[in-house]
């Protein structure tokens, strides 16, 4: 078999669908579609609106396919997501956005029932963000439709499904805080086996496995060659992990920038983990654990600068280090390493030092991410924040480690999934080009912050 050389990536953010086209050669994408995800609210619930990504993911295809030759599909999706399908393939129920609050209603019951944290490494977080705490609520509130699951699918494996027609499970997203995973034991938890579901997950495969070829009908629609292949696929923040576990050399963190800002820790040094501020165990794609940290950094710094126009320059920079503008944790409640403390802001900022003090906000919750987490050695900064110079410069002022942003065309998440395909041996190592000299008072406002915060 040849090694593929183009790779379709379809990546399902929380936000955002995309359809990227990378050339594992040149480890580029060549071709980037996307479209908003979101989520619908008829119903019995907010649940995602599958059909509409599902629209997206053909016409993506069809349109790669008319560029290039696709040799192989690969799926990234974000995590604490199923689908559950009937005995004939349908939907039992509508897929659940974890921003629901319907898990919550008899959070009581789950929490009689949840594994704890030492056997799971998952910590007990609101709404849906705990994948088991939504098939528990599913269970009870909607007993028939339940009672007609055949299959339970984690949510990159849903697409892969729907491509090839093959269901399979798959460890890294049975592994981010779904309380369905024991990462130690390298099984099912026994929250699975207490609730009867462990006959529901197919078998469980690696995130490279090829599963089988286009479905005819998908291959006709799209006009892709019928043999081409698709990969099991990968949850998001563990595809952006992947190409530096396979190349770079422990200790060092990789920060994974989205909707959701989440820190791993490769071989730092050992912590005890504190469930309670958010921090976990990740199931990395080569199947170990992995310490990680997370807070909701993309959605906050929307919402932070919606009615600013992101313009800064030094003037504005040193007014806020000066004046120690800066905004205390946390917008977003009920997650991240402070999940009850209310926001506020010391200062009054302007509109341009507003854009600056968030961005420092983003930078500083991240150090202490890092911090709860062991994190040793660099820092790799991945997705949309690697491009923002304040939030880089501020993070390597607070950490004292040397960041290096990864920004650019590509992203990580697509990288890393495109590499489920093959082509691993062309990673590049990922060079450190040592710290930035940054004055003093960087660091004088880090510290500030964090005894403000109480971030230790």
């Amino acid at each position: 078999m040849t090694t593929p050389r183009t790779v379709a990536v379809i990546d399902i953010g929380k936000t955002n669908a995309k359809a990227a086209l990378v050339d594992l050669e040149t480890l580029s994408e060549v071709a980037v579609r996307k479209t908003p995800n979101r989520p619908l609210a008829d119903g019995l619930y907010r649940h995602h609106d599958v059909e509409a990504i599902w629209v997206f993911i053909l016409e993506s295809l069809t349109a790669f396919g008319r560029e290039r030759q696709v040799d192989a599909i690969s799926v990234t999706t974000h995590g604490a997501t199923s689908v559950l399908l009937d005995a004939e393939g349908r939907l039992a129920l509508p897929a659940l956005d974890y921003e629901d609050g319907g898990p919550d209603t008899v959070r009581a019951q789950y929490d009689a029932v949840r594994p704890g944290f030492e056997e799971t490494g998952s910590p007990p977080l609101p709404l849906g963000l705990n994948l088991g705490a939504q098939l528990h609520w599913q269970s009870q509130a909607f007993p028939d439709a339940f009672a007609r699951v055949a299959t339970i699918l984690t949510y990159p494996q849903y697409w892969s499904w729907r491509l090839t027609g093959v269901v399979a499970s798959e460890v890294t997203s049975l592994g981010c805080h779904t309380d369905l995973w024991n990462p130690r034991a390298g099984d099912f938890s026994s929250l699975v086996d207490r609730m009867g579901w462990r006959k529901l997950f197919p078998p469980l495969l690696p995130p490279s496995a090829r599963l089988g070829s286009l479905r005819p009908k998908i291959a006709a629609r799209t006009g892709l060659d019928p043999a081409t292949p698709a990969h099991n696929g990968i949850h998001d923040s563990n595809a952006s992990l992947l190409p530096h576990l396979l190349k770079r050399q422990a200790p060092f963190a990789v920060v994974s920038t989205g909707t959701w800002v989440v820190s791993m820790a490769v071989g730092g040094h050992k912590v005890t983990l504190d469930p309670a501020r958010d921090t976990l165990i990740n199931v990395n794609g080569l199947g170990d654990p992995v310490c990680s940290a997370r807070f909701m950094g993309g959605r906050e710094f929307e919402l932070l600068t919606a009615n600013t126009d992101g313009r800064w320059d030094d003037d504005v920079v040193g007014a806020v280090l000066a004046q120690g503008i800066m905004l205390l944790p946390s917008l977003q409640q009920g997650s991240g390493p402070f999940p009850a403390a209310v926001a506020r802001w010391v200062g009054e900022p302007s509109q341009s030092e507003r854009y600056v003090a968030a961005a420092f906000y983003l930078a500083l919750m991240t150090a202490t991410c890092l911090d709860l987490i062991g994190a040793q050695g660099p820092i790799v900064v991945e997705g949309p924040f690697a491009a923002n110079r304040l939030y880089c410069d501020m993070l390597e002022a607070a950490a004292g480690r040397h960041v290096l942003p990864q920004a650019g065309q590509a992203t990580g998440t697509s990288i890393g999934a495109a590499l489920l395909a093959g082509g691993a041996s062309g990673v590049p190592q990922v060079e450190d080009a040592g710290a930035a000299e940054l004055p003093r008072e960087w660091r004088a406002y880090a510290n500030a912050w964090r005894a403000s915060a109480g971030a230790g």
